[in-house]
């Protein structure tokens, strides 16, 4: 037995740093930097070798020899620094070098060891070393088998270098990977699962059972996409991924597929409490959608409402659903207290007292508008702890929770709002945040809404006053009448009247001032005046436009009118007409058809240059005529001709019958009827989907004439006889009339106006008189002047005859004709006969 090595002979060292140099040219390990002599024989350090060697220095590769057939093994000193022993502590015996191998790592090495020396392959193995000092270390080797001149194994020559740290840092991952909180899977490039961490194994099932299976026939892993998903992410060099739901514990998992070479790696996160939060965020995400729809809703209905009442009705309809309300009561300030607006989801008797004010003076309404902040009462408890008052009106409400809000404009308190709920509700701090903003939209919305109904008020009551309030009651026609504005609260120009003139003569008129608003309505007012003052005239309908045109057009060029004047008389049964600019009226005969008379097309008033086209038309007895303005029969669908034919087919399709059918005795009723007409035209003409934007009128116009026997005349002389023929024919006709009371007054007044025709005017003269509601007589000549009363003096013998007449007549007049003038009287019949 050798009592220590031999020191390594030079010879020795040159073989070693041979093969040292081939095994790295063979197993890739840097060899040691080859040694220059110098001239001198003594070794010289290569300075290109200089960076190697200190490489090689840092880390530390030994070069080992085992003879094969000797048992020998050749280090070097690396060798002695990597396995931790004195370079001279090594025998050289193969024995030694066995016993430095760590006992449990020993029989992998050498079955290794004979592998490599069967097969002729490398040799290749890790394990640990047992070092002097009582510490373990990791090493790597690898060699080469060398065969001898007999072709059989002679020599195992390799290097060896530590992996310590490697080696702890490796066994330290595999200790994370194996620990980590998710699961992990290594697969091979056939798809068969090689490796599975413990959380992998908890999910899936043991490494027994599944490794080697192919991963998508693991039963936990059979979900659609998972093969076609792992190939793709092989072939494309892209890690992907799925979510899956795991059996074993019920719980979302994300399975991300990352390629590596020669396979696939999975790894298993938990995302349930993800997936749950983002349930949540989605949830609340459509509920502030929702909250923020519900809220653009409410701002456009807010938006529209012009009233307060319809305020109220979009309030309750887009504020309560937010919340879960069930009541909703809305107050506006009046003074010094509240007053309510509307109510929704109340019974009628608890309404019925909020409308009287009979609340307690102590409600939590007025306590939230005295101190301008809100007040939240989640039950009926707190609300009767805190306002005892109120207990009588909880139960009536059947409310049990409520928000009572303040309503603030500009810091300028206009009301109070209440939401209630029929269950206890306690608000989120959120929900009363939204609450208190949709309070501000709701008392803006309120606060427009009253000067609206403020200024809609005025302007009904303006239209009111601009129209005639009352259509007369005259004996020659019988009237109905509409007017339908383009708005709420919009002032229009169009116009209706009936006006009645001498000899029981009625004027009809409508008229449309274009455009609408506070000038054009005034310039109406202005025409209606006008005209009413020029038919007291007793102008003939073409002058009377004239003059209505002359007005007109001093307004300015942005003023423009249309009119028709009708002047109806019940004696002839003769409608004279003229039009500006302004739609024929219909005439529907006594047999029921309907007839526009043509005509003629007048520019409208404001543009016309006169004279204006009349026209007479014969009006049967029981006839109506319904003038309207265009408006009426005019819409954005429909023109003025169909509108015009679709009025023809109401008016002879009424449900009270033609409108030309007979009208009935009872002048109210016929009223009655002409009335229901009007609104069964209104609904025909202007439904709710084809509502105009302009303000329509309309004048319906029963025509009536006067009997033969209630109307006389009588041609006289011109000449002094002429007075004594009028009474002789009064007290006659008077007579027949039993209304003998009236003989010297009419006889009187005959005389007068007889006497003065033939002073001071000329024939021919005629005489008239009509019975009607009262006595009306008149006497025409040919003559055009006016007459005039004047103040006569004391000493005048004459002048005082129109005196006598104003003084013995109701009302006298004159008018002109086509032929000359007329001067009529009117005096009241007796009471008997009236």
């Amino acid at each position: 037995m050798r009592e220590g090595p031999d020191p390594p002979s030079a010879a020795r060292r040159g073989h070693l740093e041979a093969v040292t140099r081939w095994l790295s040219e063979r197993l890739g390990r840097p060899s040691p930097a080859p040694r220059h002599t110098s001239r001198a024989g003594r070794p010289e350090e290569n300075p290109a070798g200089s960076g190697l060697r200190r490489a090689r220095d840092a880390v530390h590769v030994g070069a080992w020899d085992w003879n094969i057939r000797t048992g020998d093994v050749a280090w070097d000193d690396a060798m002695a620094l990597v396995v931790g022993i004195a370079p001279d502590a090594f025998d050289g015996r193969i024995e030694s070098w066995r016993g430095l191998i760590h006992p449990e790592d020993l029989p992998a090495v050498l079955a290794q060891a004979e592998q490599s020396l069967r097969e002729g392959a490398e040799y290749s193995v890790k394990h640990r070393v047992r070092r002097h000092d009582g510490t373990v270390g990791w090493v790597e080797a690898r060699g080469r088998t060398l065969v001898g001149e007999d072709g059989e194994p002679a020599h195992m020559v390799g290097r060896l270098w530590e992996i310590t740290e490697t080696r702890a840092a490796m066994e330290s991952a595999g200790r994370a990977l194996r620990h980590m909180s998710d699961g992990f899977i290594a697969a091979d490039a056939d798809w068969r699962i090689l490796y599975l961490n413990l959380q992998a194994e908890q999910l899936l099932g043991s490494s027994q059972e599944l490794v080697g299976q192919t991963m998508w026939d693991v039963p936990t892993l059979r979900v659609p996409g998972l093969e076609s998903r792992c190939r793709r992410a092989v072939a494309d060099h892209t890690p992907t991924g799925l979510d899956l739901q795991l059996p074993t514990d019920a719980r979302w998992y994300h399975l991300r597929l990352v390629p590596v070479p020669d396979g696939l790696t999975v790894y298993l996160t938990d995302i349930t409490q993800r997936r749950q939060l983002e349930v949540e965020r989605a949830a609340v995400e459509r509920a502030a959608a929702e909250r923020s729809a519900r809220i653009g809703e409410l701002t456009s209905a807010l938006a529209e409402a012009l009233t307060a009442e319809d305020v109220v009705a979009a309030a309750a309809e887009h504020v309560l659903p937010l919340f879960g309300a069930t009541g909703l009561i809305v107050q506006a300030r009046e003074g010094e207290r509240l007053q309510a607006v509307g109510a929704v989801g109340y019974p009628q008797p608890f309404v019925d007292q909020l409308v009287e004010g009979l609340l307690p003076a102590a409600a939590p309404a007025d306590h939230a508008q005295q101190n301008g902040t809100p007040r939240f009462i989640a039950s009926p408890e707190e609300m009767e702890a805190d306002y005892p008052a109120m207990l009588n009106l909880i139960t009536l409400s059947g409310k049990r929770a409520w928000a009572f809000l303040p309503l603030v404009v500009s810091g300028r308190q206009v009301g109070g709002c209440v939401v209630s709920f029929d269950r206890p509700r306690s608000l989120t701090g959120e929900e009363r945040t939204l609450l208190i903003a949709l309070s501000g939209l709701v008392a803006q919305a309120l606060e427009r809404a009253r000067h609206f109904d403020a200024e809609h008020t005025r302007a009904q009551a303006l239209q009111r006053g601009l129209l005639p309030r009352a259509l007369p009651c005259l004996p020659a026609v019988t009237t109905a009448a509409r007017y339908l504005p383009a708005g709420e609260g919009t002032l229009g120009g169009d116009w209706y009247d009936v006006i009645p003139l001498s000899a029981e003569r009625v004027a009809l008129v409508i008229g449309d001032v274009m455009g609408h608003g506070l000038p054009e309505a005034a310039t109406m007012g202005r025409l209606r005046t006008a005209v009413h003052t020029l038919a007291g005239l007793e102008l003939p309908p073409d002058e009377l436009l004239s003059h209505l045109n002359d007005l007109v057009s001093d307004l300015g060029d942005d003023f423009y009118a249309t009119c028709l004047y009708a002047q109806y008389d019940p004696a002839t049964g003769v409608c004279t007409l003229a039009s500006a600019g302004h739609p024929p009226p219909a005439v529907v005969r006594p047999d029921g058809t309907v007839h526009f008379p043509g005509l003629a097309a007048n520019p409208p008033l404001g543009a016309a240059t006169p004279p204006f086209d009349t026209m007479d038309v014969e009006v049967p007895e029981a006839s109506l005529m319904v003038l309207y303005t265009d408006g009426f029969v005019e819409s954005a669908r429909r023109d003025i001709e169909s509108g015009m034919a679709q009025l023809a087919t109401a008016l002879t399709t009424s449900p009270d019958g033609p409108a030309g059918a007979a009208p009935a005795r009872n002048r109210d009723t016929d009223a009655l009827r002409l009335d229901r007409l009007c609104e069964t035209l209104v609904s025909a003409l202007l439904p709710s989907p084809e509502q105009t934007h302009d303000d329509a009128a309309v004048l319906l116009a029963r025509t009536h004439t006067l009997a033969t026997g209630n109307v006389v005349s009588w041609i006289l002389p011109d000449d002094p006889v002429a007075a004594r023929q009028a009474r002789d024919h009064i007290r006659h006709q008077l007579a027949e009339w039993h209304l003998d009371e009236l003989v010297m007054t009419t006889e009187l007044l005959a005389s007068e106006l007889v006497g003065n025709v033939v002073r001071h005017a000329k024939g021919p003269v005629r005489l008239r008189l009509l019975r009607s509601r009262t006595l009306i007589c008149e006497v025409s000549d040919g003559s055009l002047t006016t007459p005039r009363v004047r103040r006569a003096r004391d000493t005048d013998e004459g002048g005082r005859g129109l005196q006598l007449i104003a003084a013995l007549s109701q009302r006298w007049g004159t008018r002109f004709t086509s032929e000359g003038k007329c001067i009529w009287t009117e005096q009241p019949l007796p009471d008997a006969l009236r």
